[in-house]
């Protein structure tokens, strides 16, 4: 299966998992193969996605970025740059439907 880094933001998280609803094989369809799979206390599955990127616009669409990513250093190129890593944990119910979920987004 392809490697879908793309697809992991924040907004196709929020667009593409809901609670109750969303199969695992929509989330495979949606963000790719998970980095990794583990079971909690109560024997549920939990998908764990990590994904790293460098972003680097110039400054004049800095605010667009600034909305997506949050954050990012200036410098005198007139260029932003900032590296991001998200972090997705998706817990699925007996018949595999997502029960519950968190991301996050780091920037440095």
């Amino acid at each position: 299966m392809a490697q879908r880094n793309s697809q992991l933001t924040q907004g196709n998280v929020q667009m593409n998992l809901i609670v109750g609803k969303t199969s695992k094989t929509e989330v495979l369809e949606n963000f790719g193969a998970p980095n990794i799979t583990t079971r909690d206390g109560s024997g549920r599955e939990v998908w764990t996605y990590q994904r790293a990127g460098q972003v680097t616009q110039s400054s004049s669409q800095s605010s667009f970025w600034t909305i997506i990513l949050g954050g990012g250093s200036s410098n005198k190129t007139g260029f932003e740059s900032s590296s991001r890593m998200i972090t997705l944990i998706i817990k699925f119910d007996k018949n595999d439907i997502v029960s519950d979920f968190r991301s996050r987004t780091s920037n440095f």
